[in-house]
Protein backbone atom coordinates (compact mmCIF):
# COMPACT_ATOMS: atom_id res chain seq x y z
CA UNK A 1 0.00 0.00 0.00
CA UNK A 2 1.33 3.24 -1.60
CA UNK A 3 1.15 6.60 0.57
CA UNK A 4 1.54 10.07 -0.19
CA UNK A 5 1.44 12.49 2.42
CA UNK A 6 0.88 16.44 1.99
CA UNK A 7 2.12 18.09 4.79
CA UNK A 8 5.14 17.59 7.02
CA UNK A 9 4.22 19.43 10.34
CA UNK A 10 3.83 18.04 13.65
CA UNK A 11 1.65 15.62 12.36
CA UNK A 12 2.94 14.71 9.02
CA UNK A 13 6.53 14.27 10.46
CA UNK A 14 4.69 11.97 12.95
CA UNK A 15 3.31 10.00 11.05
CA UNK A 16 6.39 9.66 8.75
CA UNK A 17 8.50 8.34 11.35
CA UNK A 18 5.97 6.55 12.81
CA UNK A 19 5.90 4.45 9.53
CA UNK A 20 9.03 3.60 9.65
CA UNK A 21 9.70 3.28 13.06
CA UNK A 22 7.11 1.15 13.61
CA UNK A 23 7.11 -0.91 10.15
CA UNK A 24 7.36 -4.47 11.42
CA UNK A 25 4.59 -3.81 14.05
CA UNK A 26 2.40 -2.84 11.83
CA UNK A 27 3.05 -5.91 9.58
CA UNK A 28 2.21 -8.18 11.85
CA UNK A 29 -1.14 -6.48 11.85
CA UNK A 30 -1.53 -6.25 8.38
CA UNK A 31 0.63 -8.42 6.15
CA UNK A 32 0.94 -5.71 3.97
CA UNK A 33 3.69 -3.14 3.44
CA UNK A 34 2.99 0.40 3.52
CA UNK A 35 6.17 2.42 1.68
CA UNK A 36 5.27 6.52 1.44
CA UNK A 37 6.05 6.97 -1.96
CA UNK A 38 5.56 10.42 -1.96
CA UNK A 39 5.89 13.83 0.59
CA UNK A 40 4.21 17.16 -0.28
CA UNK A 41 5.41 19.92 1.97
CA UNK A 42 7.14 23.60 1.82
CA UNK A 43 10.03 22.54 3.41
CA UNK A 44 11.79 19.33 4.89
CA UNK A 45 10.86 18.80 8.39
CA UNK A 46 14.70 18.39 10.29
CA UNK A 47 13.46 15.38 12.17
CA UNK A 48 12.56 13.32 9.24
CA UNK A 49 14.80 11.38 6.71
CA UNK A 50 13.54 12.03 3.02
CA UNK A 51 16.85 10.65 1.40
CA UNK A 52 15.06 7.98 0.02
CA UNK A 53 11.53 9.83 -0.37
CA UNK A 54 9.86 11.46 -3.31
CA UNK A 55 9.65 14.67 -2.11
CA UNK A 56 7.43 17.87 -3.86
CA UNK A 57 6.62 21.43 -2.80
CA UNK A 58 3.51 20.97 -4.77
CA UNK A 59 1.10 18.92 -2.85
CA UNK A 60 -1.39 18.46 -5.50
CA UNK A 61 1.82 16.44 -7.34
CA UNK A 62 0.81 14.18 -4.58
CA UNK A 63 -2.85 13.45 -5.01
CA UNK A 64 -2.14 13.37 -8.69
CA UNK A 65 0.55 10.61 -8.35
CA UNK A 66 -0.82 7.27 -10.33
CA UNK A 67 1.46 5.05 -7.36
CA UNK A 68 -0.20 6.76 -4.52
CA UNK A 69 -2.92 4.76 -3.21
CA UNK A 70 -3.95 6.36 0.28
CA UNK A 71 -3.14 10.31 0.34
CA UNK A 72 -3.17 11.79 4.38
CA UNK A 73 -3.81 15.29 3.93
CA UNK A 74 -1.82 17.20 6.89
CA UNK A 75 -2.23 20.58 5.84
CA UNK A 76 -4.79 22.07 8.17
CA UNK A 77 -6.96 24.82 6.96
CA UNK A 78 -10.21 24.22 4.95
CA UNK A 79 -9.80 25.96 1.30
CA UNK A 80 -6.83 24.48 -0.32
CA UNK A 81 -7.58 21.40 2.21
CA UNK A 82 -10.82 20.95 0.41
CA UNK A 83 -9.57 21.21 -3.29
CA UNK A 84 -6.73 18.58 -2.19
CA UNK A 85 -9.10 16.08 -1.04
CA UNK A 86 -11.72 16.70 -3.67
CA UNK A 87 -9.09 16.51 -5.90
CA UNK A 88 -7.55 12.50 -4.38
CA UNK A 89 -10.94 11.57 -4.05
CA UNK A 90 -11.84 12.41 -8.03
CA UNK A 91 -8.57 10.33 -8.92
CA UNK A 92 -9.99 6.73 -7.21
CA UNK A 93 -7.37 7.59 -3.45
CA UNK A 94 -8.87 6.82 -0.19
CA UNK A 95 -8.10 9.67 2.24
CA UNK A 96 -6.86 10.04 5.71
CA UNK A 97 -7.44 13.36 7.52
CA UNK A 98 -6.40 14.88 11.03
CA UNK A 99 -8.24 18.26 9.99
CA UNK A 100 -11.48 18.57 11.93
CA UNK A 101 -12.51 22.00 10.85
CA UNK A 102 -12.61 20.19 7.39
CA UNK A 103 -14.79 17.43 7.89
CA UNK A 104 -17.23 19.56 10.51
CA UNK A 105 -17.66 22.26 7.91
CA UNK A 106 -17.55 20.44 4.49
CA UNK A 107 -17.57 16.75 5.50
CA UNK A 108 -21.13 16.01 3.99
CA UNK A 109 -19.88 17.11 0.65
CA UNK A 110 -16.39 14.95 1.10
CA UNK A 111 -18.70 12.53 2.14
CA UNK A 112 -20.98 11.97 -0.81
CA UNK A 113 -17.72 12.14 -3.22
CA UNK A 114 -15.82 9.49 -1.70
CA UNK A 115 -18.94 7.21 -1.83
CA UNK A 116 -19.67 8.27 -5.57
CA UNK A 117 -16.45 7.00 -6.09
CA UNK A 118 -15.83 3.95 -3.57
CA UNK A 119 -13.30 5.25 -1.51
CA UNK A 120 -12.85 6.16 2.42
CA UNK A 121 -11.96 8.74 3.97
CA UNK A 122 -11.24 8.47 7.27
CA UNK A 123 -10.65 11.11 10.24
CA UNK A 124 -9.85 9.33 13.45
CA UNK A 125 -7.23 12.05 14.27
CA UNK A 126 -9.36 14.88 13.52
CA UNK A 127 -11.07 14.61 17.52
CA UNK A 128 -8.82 14.24 20.56
CA UNK A 129 -5.43 13.20 18.85
CA UNK A 130 -4.36 9.84 20.02
CA UNK A 131 -7.70 8.86 21.85
CA UNK A 132 -9.64 6.66 19.33
CA UNK A 133 -12.95 8.24 20.63
CA UNK A 134 -14.66 8.05 16.82
CA UNK A 135 -14.18 4.63 16.68
CA UNK A 136 -15.47 3.96 19.86
CA UNK A 137 -18.20 6.29 19.56
CA UNK A 138 -19.02 5.19 16.10
CA UNK A 139 -18.61 1.11 16.36
CA UNK A 140 -17.71 0.14 19.90
CA UNK A 141 -21.07 1.90 21.30
CA UNK A 142 -22.93 0.71 17.16
CA UNK A 143 -25.44 -1.06 19.50
CA UNK A 144 -26.45 1.64 22.11
CA UNK A 145 -28.58 4.61 21.71
CA UNK A 146 -26.07 7.45 22.73
CA UNK A 147 -28.53 9.79 24.81
CA UNK A 148 -25.17 12.49 25.55
CA UNK A 149 -21.53 13.32 25.26
CA UNK A 150 -19.67 15.98 26.93
CA UNK A 151 -15.77 16.12 26.63
CA UNK A 152 -12.30 18.27 27.23
CA UNK A 153 -11.12 18.24 23.71
CA UNK A 154 -9.60 20.99 23.74
CA UNK A 155 -5.91 20.82 25.32
CA UNK A 156 -5.04 24.49 25.61
CA UNK A 157 -8.11 25.31 27.00
CA UNK A 158 -7.79 23.13 30.06
CA UNK A 159 -4.27 23.71 30.17
CA UNK A 160 -5.13 27.35 31.19
CA UNK A 161 -7.63 26.25 33.17
CA UNK A 162 -5.87 23.83 35.22
CA UNK A 163 -3.06 26.29 35.62
CA UNK A 164 -4.85 29.28 37.14
CA UNK A 165 -6.42 26.65 39.52
CA UNK A 166 -3.09 25.50 40.80
CA UNK A 167 -2.48 26.32 44.77
CA UNK A 168 -1.17 29.55 45.06
CA UNK A 169 -0.87 30.70 41.45
CA UNK A 170 -3.83 33.09 41.50
CA UNK A 171 -2.76 33.50 37.97
CA UNK A 172 -5.42 35.38 35.66
CA UNK A 173 -6.66 34.34 32.14
CA UNK A 174 -3.70 36.25 30.67
CA UNK A 175 -0.79 35.54 32.25
CA UNK A 176 -1.03 31.53 31.99
CA UNK A 177 -2.56 32.16 28.32
CA UNK A 178 1.16 33.82 27.61
CA UNK A 179 2.78 30.73 29.76
CA UNK A 180 1.11 28.57 27.15
CA UNK A 181 2.46 30.54 24.29
CA UNK A 182 5.75 30.34 25.91
CA UNK A 183 5.80 26.21 26.17
CA UNK A 184 4.24 26.13 22.63
CA UNK A 185 0.65 24.93 24.27
CA UNK A 186 -0.93 27.98 22.57
CA UNK A 187 -0.54 29.89 19.21
CA UNK A 188 0.62 33.08 18.83
CA UNK A 189 -3.18 34.07 17.82
CA UNK A 190 -4.96 31.43 20.26
CA UNK A 191 -8.56 32.33 19.21
CA UNK A 192 -9.23 29.21 17.45
CA UNK A 193 -8.67 27.69 21.13
CA UNK A 194 -9.71 29.59 24.26
CA UNK A 195 -12.55 30.95 22.54
CA UNK A 196 -14.20 27.44 21.61
CA UNK A 197 -13.97 27.68 17.61
CA UNK A 198 -11.26 24.05 18.07
CA UNK A 199 -13.94 22.64 20.36
CA UNK A 200 -17.32 23.37 18.50
CA UNK A 201 -15.70 21.90 14.99
CA UNK A 202 -14.59 18.64 16.78
CA UNK A 203 -18.08 18.33 19.29
CA UNK A 204 -19.84 19.00 15.74
CA UNK A 205 -18.40 15.90 14.38
CA UNK A 206 -19.03 14.18 17.34
CA UNK A 207 -23.01 14.61 17.41
CA UNK A 208 -23.16 13.58 14.56
CA UNK A 209 -21.37 9.96 15.09
CA UNK A 210 -23.26 9.73 18.19
CA UNK A 211 -27.43 10.74 16.82
CA UNK A 212 -26.89 10.16 12.86
CA UNK A 213 -27.70 14.06 12.47
CA UNK A 214 -26.07 15.79 9.93
CA UNK A 215 -23.19 18.14 10.70
CA UNK A 216 -24.28 21.26 12.07
CA UNK A 217 -21.15 23.36 12.45
CA UNK A 218 -22.99 27.10 11.98
CA UNK A 219 -25.61 26.10 14.48
CA UNK A 220 -23.61 25.83 17.51
CA UNK A 221 -23.48 27.71 20.49
CA UNK A 222 -20.19 28.64 21.27
CA UNK A 223 -18.57 30.28 24.47
CA UNK A 224 -15.19 30.76 25.33
CA UNK A 225 -12.62 31.04 28.49
CA UNK A 226 -11.10 34.34 28.38
CA UNK A 227 -13.51 35.75 30.70
CA UNK A 228 -12.65 33.47 33.44
CA UNK A 229 -11.06 35.09 36.32
CA UNK A 230 -8.84 33.63 39.04
CA UNK A 231 -11.80 34.66 41.50
CA UNK A 232 -14.16 32.66 39.50
CA UNK A 233 -11.18 29.52 39.81
CA UNK A 234 -11.11 30.44 43.76
CA UNK A 235 -14.58 30.34 44.42
CA UNK A 236 -16.09 27.50 42.46
CA UNK A 237 -13.14 25.25 43.99
CA UNK A 238 -14.46 26.84 47.51
CA UNK A 239 -18.37 25.28 46.39
CA UNK A 240 -17.03 22.28 45.09
CA UNK A 241 -16.09 22.68 41.99
CA UNK A 242 -13.46 22.81 38.98
CA UNK A 243 -13.88 25.02 36.66
CA UNK A 244 -13.45 23.35 32.97
CA UNK A 245 -13.88 24.21 28.83
CA UNK A 246 -16.64 21.64 27.22
CA UNK A 247 -18.35 20.75 24.63
CA UNK A 248 -22.02 19.29 25.26
CA UNK A 249 -24.15 17.68 22.93
CA UNK A 250 -27.18 15.63 23.93
CA UNK A 251 -30.89 14.30 22.70
CA UNK A 252 -33.50 16.56 24.16
CA UNK A 253 -36.91 15.52 22.81
CA UNK A 254 -36.73 15.85 19.17
CA UNK A 255 -33.96 18.33 18.89
CA UNK A 256 -30.62 18.28 19.85
CA UNK A 257 -28.44 20.43 22.11
CA UNK A 258 -24.77 21.30 20.72
CA UNK A 259 -22.86 24.13 22.87
CA UNK A 260 -19.38 24.59 23.86
CA UNK A 261 -18.44 26.89 26.88
CA UNK A 262 -17.15 26.88 30.38
CA UNK A 263 -18.62 24.68 32.91
CA UNK A 264 -18.82 24.21 36.58
CA UNK A 265 -18.00 19.96 37.03
CA UNK A 266 -18.64 18.77 41.02
CA UNK A 267 -14.85 18.08 41.82
CA UNK A 268 -15.65 14.50 42.34
CA UNK A 269 -16.07 13.48 38.73
CA UNK A 270 -13.89 12.54 36.42
CA UNK A 271 -13.77 15.11 33.80
CA UNK A 272 -13.15 17.86 36.70
CA UNK A 273 -9.89 15.45 37.23
CA UNK A 274 -8.59 16.29 33.69
CA UNK A 275 -5.33 18.28 33.64
CA UNK A 276 -3.57 20.05 31.77
CA UNK A 277 -3.03 19.53 28.06
CA UNK A 278 -5.07 15.98 28.24
CA UNK A 279 -8.00 15.46 26.95
CA UNK A 280 -11.03 13.00 27.71
CA UNK A 281 -14.56 12.70 26.43
CA UNK A 282 -17.47 10.90 28.10
CA UNK A 283 -20.37 8.94 26.82
CA UNK A 284 -23.39 8.36 27.91
CA UNK A 285 -25.85 5.32 26.33
CA UNK A 286 -28.44 3.44 27.01
CA UNK A 287 -26.94 -0.33 27.48
CA UNK A 288 -23.54 0.67 28.35
CA UNK A 289 -24.20 3.57 30.17
CA UNK A 290 -21.61 6.09 30.84
CA UNK A 291 -18.47 5.33 29.46
CA UNK A 292 -14.77 7.95 29.59
CA UNK A 293 -12.34 7.82 27.21
CA UNK A 294 -8.91 9.61 28.00
CA UNK A 295 -5.31 10.64 26.52
CA UNK A 296 -3.12 13.00 24.63
CA UNK A 297 -5.66 15.45 22.63
CA UNK A 298 -2.71 16.63 20.13
CA UNK A 299 1.26 16.13 20.13
CA UNK A 300 3.40 14.42 17.07
CA UNK A 301 3.05 10.65 18.33
CA UNK A 302 -0.22 10.73 19.19
CA UNK A 303 -1.82 12.24 16.46
CA UNK A 304 -0.11 10.27 13.92
CA UNK A 305 -1.11 7.06 15.81
CA UNK A 306 -4.60 7.60 15.36
CA UNK A 307 -3.71 8.80 11.45
CA UNK A 308 -1.74 5.60 10.80
CA UNK A 309 -4.41 3.33 12.40
CA UNK A 310 -7.07 4.69 10.04
CA UNK A 311 -4.38 3.54 7.05
CA UNK A 312 -4.50 0.42 9.13
CA UNK A 313 -8.46 0.23 8.88
CA UNK A 314 -8.15 1.33 5.08
CA UNK A 315 -6.13 -1.91 4.63
CA UNK A 316 -8.51 -4.26 6.34
CA UNK A 317 -10.90 -3.10 4.68
CA UNK A 318 -12.92 -5.54 2.13
CA UNK A 319 -14.10 -2.51 0.50
CA UNK A 320 -17.76 -3.51 0.68
CA UNK A 321 -18.77 -4.05 4.27
CA UNK A 322 -17.30 -0.42 5.21
CA UNK A 323 -18.04 1.04 8.34
CA UNK A 324 -20.22 4.47 7.39
CA UNK A 325 -18.32 7.65 7.82
CA UNK A 326 -21.20 8.91 10.31
CA UNK A 327 -21.69 5.55 11.47
CA UNK A 328 -25.06 5.56 10.46
CA UNK A 329 -26.41 4.51 6.78
CA UNK A 330 -26.21 8.31 4.59
CA UNK A 331 -29.72 7.31 3.74
CA UNK A 332 -30.88 7.01 7.68
CA UNK A 333 -29.30 10.49 8.56
CA UNK A 334 -32.10 12.18 10.33
CA UNK A 335 -31.75 16.30 10.27
CA UNK A 336 -33.16 17.66 13.55
CA UNK A 337 -33.24 21.07 15.31
CA UNK A 338 -30.48 22.27 17.55
CA UNK A 339 -31.98 23.58 20.09
CA UNK A 340 -31.36 27.72 20.68
CA UNK A 341 -29.40 27.91 24.03
CA UNK A 342 -31.94 30.12 25.20
CA UNK A 343 -34.07 26.75 25.48
CA UNK A 344 -31.28 24.60 27.39
CA UNK A 345 -32.03 24.17 31.00
CA UNK A 346 -29.16 23.50 33.33
CA UNK A 347 -28.00 25.26 36.86
CA UNK A 348 -25.92 27.92 36.62
CA UNK A 349 -23.10 29.84 38.38
CA UNK A 350 -23.70 33.64 38.72
CA UNK A 351 -21.35 35.88 40.16
CA UNK A 352 -21.90 39.87 40.70
CA UNK A 353 -19.87 42.58 42.23
CA UNK A 354 -22.18 45.00 44.38
CA UNK A 355 -21.79 47.96 46.16
CA UNK A 356 -21.80 46.46 50.10
CA UNK A 357 -24.50 48.11 51.82
CA UNK A 358 -28.05 47.03 53.51
CA UNK A 359 -30.80 45.90 50.70
CA UNK A 360 -28.76 44.87 48.12
CA UNK A 361 -29.00 40.77 49.09
CA UNK A 362 -32.89 41.65 49.03
CA UNK A 363 -33.00 43.49 45.72
CA UNK A 364 -30.53 40.51 44.61
CA UNK A 365 -33.68 37.62 45.73
CA UNK A 366 -35.99 39.33 44.42
CA UNK A 367 -35.37 40.04 41.17
CA UNK A 368 -34.51 36.05 41.02
CA UNK A 369 -37.54 35.04 42.46
CA UNK A 370 -39.40 37.13 39.75
CA UNK A 371 -37.82 34.75 37.28
CA UNK A 372 -38.84 31.63 38.44
CA UNK A 373 -34.99 30.77 39.94
CA UNK A 374 -34.34 29.71 43.22
CA UNK A 375 -30.96 29.96 45.14
CA UNK A 376 -29.26 26.37 46.42
CA UNK A 377 -25.76 27.93 47.37
CA UNK A 378 -25.44 31.86 48.14
CA UNK A 379 -21.72 33.16 49.16
CA UNK A 380 -20.91 36.81 49.96
CA UNK A 381 -17.04 37.84 49.94
CA UNK A 382 -16.33 40.93 51.67
CA UNK A 383 -13.27 43.15 49.94
CA UNK A 384 -11.06 45.53 51.25
CA UNK A 385 -13.07 48.40 49.50
CA UNK A 386 -16.65 49.42 49.08
CA UNK A 387 -17.58 46.61 47.10
CA UNK A 388 -18.59 42.77 47.77
CA UNK A 389 -18.36 39.87 45.43
CA UNK A 390 -21.97 37.83 45.68
CA UNK A 391 -21.54 34.59 44.65
CA UNK A 392 -25.14 32.20 43.56
CA UNK A 393 -25.42 28.67 42.60
CA UNK A 394 -29.17 28.39 41.01
CA UNK A 395 -31.22 25.72 40.86
CA UNK A 396 -32.62 24.43 37.35
CA UNK A 397 -33.74 27.27 35.47
CA UNK A 398 -34.83 27.81 31.54
CA UNK A 399 -31.90 29.43 30.07
CA UNK A 400 -34.11 32.38 28.60
CA UNK A 401 -35.51 32.97 32.54
CA UNK A 402 -31.91 33.32 33.51
CA UNK A 403 -31.03 35.49 30.80
CA UNK A 404 -33.40 37.78 31.36
CA UNK A 405 -33.07 37.67 35.36
CA UNK A 406 -29.02 38.81 34.48
CA UNK A 407 -30.49 41.68 32.30
CA UNK A 408 -32.12 43.13 35.28
CA UNK A 409 -29.37 42.27 37.87
CA UNK A 410 -26.57 44.02 35.64
CA UNK A 411 -28.65 47.36 35.43
CA UNK A 412 -29.40 47.84 39.22
CA UNK A 413 -27.78 50.77 40.97
CA UNK A 414 -26.19 48.84 43.21
CA UNK A 415 -24.23 46.50 40.76
CA UNK A 416 -20.50 47.42 39.75
CA UNK A 417 -20.26 45.16 36.48
CA UNK A 418 -21.49 42.74 34.73
CA UNK A 419 -22.99 39.60 36.25
CA UNK A 420 -20.95 36.71 34.93
CA UNK A 421 -22.42 33.26 34.59
CA UNK A 422 -21.05 29.61 34.55
CA UNK A 423 -23.09 26.91 33.39
CA UNK A 424 -23.18 23.70 35.50
CA UNK A 425 -22.43 20.55 33.86
CA UNK A 426 -24.99 17.77 34.59
CA UNK A 427 -23.35 14.91 33.79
Amino acid sequence: MQIGICGLGTVGSGAFNLLAGNRDEIYRRTAVEIRVVQVGCRRDHPDCDLSATNVTRDIFEVVNNPEVDIVLELIGGTDDALKLVLAAVRNGKHVVTANKALIAEHGSEIFSAAAGMGVQLRYEAAIAGGIPVVKAVREGLAANRIEWIAGIINGTSNYILTEMARPGSNLDFADVLKEAQNLGYAEADPTFDVEGIDAAHKLTILSSIAFGVPLRFDDIYTEGISAITAGDISYAGELGYAIRHLGITRRVGDAVELRVHPCLVPQDQMLARVNGVMNAVMAGSDQAGPTMYYGAGAGSGPTASAVIADVIDIIRSDGIHNVANLGFLPEAIQSKPVLNIEEVTGSAYLRMVVADKAGVMAKISTILSQHGISIEALMQKETHGEDAHVVIITNEVLEKSLNAAIRELSSLEESMAEVARIRIADL
